[in-house]
């Protein structure tokens, strides 16, 4: 028979769905589901509280400040995507130093957001609501797409553009069979950049790769879609790149480092995560319930 805990405490909103909910709570002997955010540390660890179990989504964090007075958790739940500790809302060093286990979530709104790069880059090209970006309407066909990151969502999109006929270069960390495979050019940073059209930014939160130099090597009348969490780039060259006959699209001002940058005639962004579907939330409770489950089940 699963184990359960003792008590578990949602610290803030969480976006899963009802049956997802109602079964978390059979796992555990008492629940708390809070339906507003935390103001801060101490208001995280009050709602902590003498909680065995703790549940998040990517709008609050949990630092070692407010974690060190909760002397009872044995199990953090991310609600969100984990892809490194120094990426992730949760002190998972701390963490861990404690002997907490915390898992988090990948790969559950990836499909929205090829949807959001095709659709947004398909009407910049066309001149749908807007000026032809060519002056003229054109296809992605012959496009030269770049990619910083070639993790889930930008392989994704990267298929994409394949199939729509673009040319796909890429730098990462190392080359990629899989990729190569599939006639994906790894280039060196510098050289991906010039020799890109459109520059798709799909990397972890707080990795910055885009610096003056970078976007004097990506140079004019480029496209630029930051698809990640946090801002790719260093906000003051990044600017003053903007001011020539560029266009930066991101879904949330998150991803473009603001509401202060929204107001900039060259960018573009809707202010909504277009990862944020359906089916998303849908394929998100699967995992965080499937990961609640495994710890228990241990």
């Amino acid at each position: 028979m699963m184990k359960q805990f003792r008590k578990l405490v949602a610290i803030e909103p969480l976006g899963l769905i009802p049956e997802a909910v109602e079964k978390i709570k059979s796992l555990a002997c008492d629940t708390v589901f809070y339906d507003n955010m935390p103001s801060d540390d101490d208001e995280v660890a009050s709602r902590i509280g003498d909680a065995d179990a703790v549940l998040l989504s990517y709008t609050s964090r949990i630092t070692s400040q407010a974690l060190s007075s909760c002397h009872e958790v044995k199990y953090i739940g991310m609600c969100c995507s984990l892809y490194s500790p120094e990426s992730a809302n949760v002190d998972i060093r701390y963490a861990q130093s404690r002997g907490i286990t915390v898992t988090g979530i990948r790969d559950y709104g990836d499909e929205g957001v090829v949807e959001y790069a095709v659709s947004e880059l398909v009407r910049c090209l066309h001149g749908f609501g807007q000026k032809p970006w060519y002056g003229v309407p054109r296809e992605i066909t012959g496009l030269q797409a770049g990619f910083l990151g070639l993790g889930k969502s930008g392989g994704m999109i990267a298929d994409a553009m394949k199939f729509f006929g673009a040319g796909v270069g890429y730098f990462a960390r190392s080359e990629k069979e899989d990729a190569r495979r599939k006639g994906f050019k790894f280039m060196p940073l510098d050289e991906l950049l010039s020799a890109s059209d459109v520059l798709f930014c799909c990397l972890n939160k707080n990795v910055v790769l885009m610096h003056a130099h970078e976007f004097e090597c990506f140079g004019n009348h480029k496209i630029l879609f930051n698809t990640g969490l946090s801002p790719a780039w260093d906000e003051t060259p990044f600017l003053e790149w903007l001011e020539g006959d560029n266009i930066c699209f991101g879904d949330t001002a998150m991803a473009l480092g603001g509401e202060h940058v929204l107001s900039h005639p060259k960018i573009r962004c809707m202010n909504v995560s277009s990862g944020r579907t359906a089916q998303s939330f849908v394929r998100m409770s699967e995992k965080v319930l499937s990961n609640i489950e495994s710890y228990l089940g241990k």
